[in-house]
């Protein structure tokens, strides 16, 4: 099996504008080469498997070609941490990706240039070409630091021959629905399964709080970046269903039990994949992989239910991806801007390297594209990504810091350890507080 990574991804402008752009972009203490003369920028990102490298390759050709002066010197594998720590070095590279949207906070702080300057420079209108969705994690407070290359969209996977087999005649749009449906398709035994409707667990691969608490609407802050999580009407619900949703499949110990026979969440022995359960949030690489991998069962993806109140908005969701920006002290920044630039905007770029790496490309012009993959299990992510209401992460100042500390008190949540939800809840906005202002928010 080569299982496909998931990845939380026009033309030259006229020179008397690149001239204006290198002016008036921000300065890095030293001065920029020009897009028109002969150089080599460097270009990290942490794309390693066989088939991603030779897309993103075959995109730089592509590019190349466009700019016959300027030569791509790509470098792969590269961690999230490295490159946070490497654009704020004298040798730093001249673009850079990231899979992890929630470093987009600290980036904005100074360690990668405000795009806005050259999107304005070369007329390109964010709110009209990039997703809505995909857009709102690419920058803070106004400064667009980093820019959309692809994304990942989460939904629901489902065994089609099971349900058929339960007489269920199509898949959950409520979590209530879910809860019925996983408890008709869970088959429980004396020591565990041998069958799971539904993995709740928040260890459960994919099935984070941070990933289904905003199908219910939690927004995390308020217009003031206030923590909201005790005021938040959504929040209790929210995890009320989720306990009770363990305790209507058997509980919080067995569960956790039985999650620990799980195989490695990008191997053949995924659990959805092997058999031990029926339904499982994941992302949309997870169709490449069992394509790949000549699953013999029956299956289907469908959009992530929501919660009864909000079930005229079922169709929304969540999703993160790879954005792409420019280190501040990159000496080449106009040509630097250029393979952002194309990257990012050129269709044909987008879609060759989403059909390849399985993801959703970010520019509403590449998700209408006809040569994007045109499977309906596939699809499904696309119509997520471009409902109106589908969410990414909040950028904030001190990362995934937020998130991190809500996962944690989920953690403690489901175990039983939160004797006073109120109290609990509190305590985590205190938290929650106390790190963006060590983050100096």
């Amino acid at each position: 099996m080569t299982p496909v990574v998931f990845r939380p991804r026009l033309a030259a402008a006229a020179l008397v504008a690149l001239t204006a752009l290198a002016a008036c972009a921000p300065s890095s203490g030293h001065k920029d080469t020009p897009a028109s003369a002969d150089q080599t920028i460097t270009f990290w990102h942490g794309w390693s498997q066989p088939s991603e490298l030779k897309a993103i390759n075959a995109n730089i050709a592509a590019f190349e070609k466009l700019h016959p002066n300027i030569k791509v010197k790509a470098v792969s594998n590269v961690t999230d941490d490295k490159i946070l720590q490497g654009v704020r070095t004298s040798s730093a590279p001249d673009v850079v990706s990231s899979f992890d949207t929630t470093k987009v906070g600290a980036f904005c702080g100074g360690a990668l240039v405000d795009l806005n300057t050259y999107l304005k420079a070369d007329k390109v209108d964010k709110d009209r070409v990039y997703v809505k969705s995909m857009s709102q994690y690419t920058s803070l407070d106004g400064n667009q630091c980093t820019l959309p290359l692809e994304a990942d969209t989460f939904g629901l996977y489902y065994r089609t021959d099971l349900f058929a087999k339960a007489g269920i005649k199509s898949p959950p749009k409520t979590w209530s629905e879910l809860q019925a449906d996983a408890v008709k398709l869970t088959k429980q035994t004396s020591t565990g399964y041998a069958q799971l409707g539904f993995m709740p667990n928040f260890h459960g691969y994919e099935n984070t709080a941070g990933h289904t608490m905003p199908q219910w609407g939690v927004t995390y802050f308020d217009s003031n970046g206030k923590p909201t999580m005790a005021t938040d009407p959504a929040v209790k619900p929210y995890l009320q269903y989720m306990k009770g949703l363990q305790q209507a499949l058997g509980g919080y110990r067995k569960l956790e039990a039985y999650r620990n026979t799980f195989g490695d969440e990008f191997s053949a022995q995924n659990a959805f994949e092997a058999g031990k359960v029926a339904m499982q949030l994941d992302g949309e690489w997870r169709t490449a992989n069992l394509d790949q991998d000549g699953v013999k069962f029956g299956w289907a993806t469908a959009p992530l239910p929501v919660p009864d109140n909000l079930a005229d908005q079922y169709g929304r969701g969540w999703t993160s991806g790879t954005v792409i920006g420019i280190p501040a002290k990159s000496s080449h920044k106009p040509a630097a801007w250029e393979l952002v630039k194309f990257l990012t905007t050129d269709t044909n770029a987008l879609v060759t390297f989403a059909n390849t790496i399985h993801n959703v490309p970010s520019t509403y012009e590449a998700l209408a594209a006809p040569n994007l993959l045109a499977d309906p299990k596939f699809q499904t992510f696309v119509k997520i990504a471009q409902d109106k209401n589908t969410v990414s992460p909040v950028p904030t100042a001190d990362g995934d810091a937020y998130l991190t500390l809500i996962e944690q008190f989920s953690y403690k949540w489901e175990a039983g350890q939160v004797p006073d939800l109120q109290a609990g809840l509190e305590q985590l906005d205190q938290q929650i507080a106390a790190s963006l202002k060590q983050a100096g928010r």
